[in-house]
């Protein structure tokens, strides 16, 4: 650009002029020159002013001109500069630097192809200028940036897009459209607060841009802020009443807004069904809205946990984080619904999660929970074992303990393969282990709440199943694991209770 925006100290007359005031161009060129030497010194205002007094003096001299717009260049007010560089060049057509400084301008404002001819022309005069030469592969270089955002832009390649409107204003520096190009791929990309930026330095510029109103409403649209969104869309709309792409968002925010509302409403009424169906009616409208969809796919897996419908729930409340990885609600709403389907170790991990991200005391006690169940399920499910619920009864236990323990005893088992038995008297001993803890009050409560039991001085694994099915059934006999059932020996005929026993429980 300093190149470019290098001002004419000395300046020959294009044509043989005389004045008819020569006072008056006197005048003009000491203005001129104290132009020259505030430019110099990078005073570029009072060299504008300076440079505008010498028009005012001697209007029709190129050079004036030339210099003024070399000085708003500068300034980056572009537009204005074009307008002085255009004039130099419409007073004097031979004028290289005015052709470089229209191109220049041009290009600074974003339109390659009208930089190109004004380069062209100065090559013409100067075939030789290597400025000229620069600044026209400059503009080349620009339109081929332009035709590949365009082409990435329609394969939705934000990224691609935005590197390209990068490289095009490092030569187009005060190209608006290519800025509100950046930014919209910006919002595309969830990158809001940077698209945000963006187009709020072009807004403070020009609140009337249609462009830039649209693209802010759209990172509120993609930050979920509906409402606030169709504001801008609309003040869109009337400045430009066919901007078609504020027309289809504000279209998309209206109906999605209405959507997500009328699903809220039937779940607070405890219509689950019709909030189900209004909830994945909203999810079809737009699928570039990560941020509400994610919140609609939470919804979603709210009204599936009310309808007991887990692992539904947990597959919308995963799409939900997909799309958004730091929303708490999802993680919550999935891990209590992993905790209901026992699925410990993936609650704990989604507890984990939250936890990291907000260290309040509830979370920390959820994660404690999570951590318990885990812990108690890596156990043994005596309440399985006996085939009994975690709220049943002293009575419920017994009846389960005495079905189970005769359909698992040894003497029922005596004919079978050495391979089932084995696994038959291990079952008989389980279910010994799971009356003894359950049948009493302070191991169950122990066992209920996590704790270890062999803390109490019980090691579990040097009880005799075989007391406890006398001590429950009462009598004498019994059976050994080390040597065999005892009541099937010579010294012990088969115990009349046993077998009036095993005979009930094969009835």
């Amino acid at each position: 650009m300093a190149a470019a925006a290098e001002c004419d100290v000395v300046m020959a007359a294009t044509e043989p002029e005389v004045p008819d005031n020569a006072e008056a161009k006197r005048e003009a060129e000491s203005f001129k020159e104290q132009g020259n030497a505030y430019y110099a010194k990078k005073d570029y205002n009072e060299a504008y002013n300076y440079y505008t007094k010498a028009i005012d003096m001697c209007p029709k001299n190129a050079s004036y001109y030339g210099n003024r717009a070399a000085t708003l260049m500068m300034l980056g007010r572009f537009r204005e500069a074009l307008g002085d560089a255009q004039q130099s060049v419409r007073l004097d057509d031979s004028f290289v630097r005015g052709h470089l400084r229209e191109g220049k301008c041009h290009l600074s404002l974003g339109n390659a192809m009208a930089a190109c001819r004004s380069f062209q022309r100065a090559l013409e005069l100067d075939h030789k200028n290597a400025q000229a030469q620069q600044e026209f592969k400059n503009a080349n270089a620009v339109i081929e940036y332009e035709k590949i955002a365009e082409t990435d832009f329609e394969k939705r390649d934000f990224r691609k897009v935005v590197f390209c409107m990068d490289r095009a204003l490092e030569f187009a520096p005060a190209c608006h459209r290519f800025r509100i190009l950046k930014a919209e791929c910006l919002a595309m990309l969830g990158r809001h607060p940077e698209a945000q930026s963006v187009v709020s330095d072009i807004l403070r510029m020009d609140s009337t841009n249609a462009d830039a109103l649209y693209v802010r409403g759209l990172c509120l649209y993609y930050e979920d802020c509906i409402e606030k969104a169709v504001q801008f869309f609309v003040q869109a709309l009337r400045m430009a009443p066919d901007h078609e792409k504020a027309c289809a968002a504000c279209r998309n925010a209206k109906a999605l807004k209405a959507k997500k509302e009328d699903g809220n409403k039937a779940f607070k009424e405890g219509n689950y069904k019709l909030a189900y169906e209004l909830y994945t009616e909203a999810l079809e409208i737009d699928p570039n809205n990560i941020k509400t969809n994610a919140k609609l796919y939470c919804n979603r897996g709210t009204v599936n946990s009310k309808l007991r419908k887990l692992d539904d729930a947990i597959e919308d409340c995963t799409n939900a984080v997909k799309l958004d990885d730091t929303y708490i609600k999802a993680y919550l709403r999935r891990a209590q619904c992993y905790m209901d389907t026992e699925q410990y170790e993936e609650a704990v991990r989604d507890y984990e999660k939250v936890y990291q991200t907000e260290k309040t005391k509830e979370h920390k006690q959820l994660l404690k929970n999570a951590q318990l169940e885990l812990k108690k399920s890596k156990r043994k499910d005596y309440y399985k074992i006996l085939g009994v619920d975690k709220n049943a009864s002293e009575d419920e236990i017994k009846k389960a303990y005495r079905k189970r323990a005769l359909m698992h005893h040894p003497d029922r088992h005596s004919g079978a393969s050495a391979e089932v038995q084995k696994e038959e008297e291990k079952k008989f001993k389980e279910v010994g282990e799971a009356f003894t803890i359950l049948s009493d009050p302070k191991k169950k409560t122990r066992y209920d709440s996590g704790q270890d039991l062999d803390e109490e001085g019980m090691n579990m694994g040097d009880f005799d199943a075989n007391n406890i099915f006398k001590a429950f059934f009462g009598g004498p006999g019994g059976f050994s694991f080390e040597g065999g059932c005892a009541c099937c020996s010579s010294e012990f005929p088969y115990h009349k209770l046993t077998q009036q026993l095993l005979g009930e429980a094969a009835l």
